[in-house]
């Protein structure tokens, strides 16, 4: 079997198994990747203020700002 026929088997195979996906639907996608974007936001915002307070408590120790 040839590269150019493995390729072709495969993307036959590919598409055979795409057509058996249930698809979510657009009302969907948009409401998980709202809850998505939210949740980084919220884990973001965490970090950046755990991050601020560790850097300020290392400063007070080293003796810097």
């Amino acid at each position: 079997m040839t590269v150019y026929n493995k390729v072709v088997q495969f993307l036959k195979e590919v598409y055979s198994e795409l057509k058996k996906v249930s698809w979510l639907s657009r009302k969907e996608v948009i409401a998980t990747t709202v809850v998505v974007v939210i949740f980084v936001l919220i884990t973001a915002g965490f970090v950046g203020v755990v991050d601020f307070i560790l850097s300020r408590i290392l400063g007070i120790f080293l003796g810097g700002r």
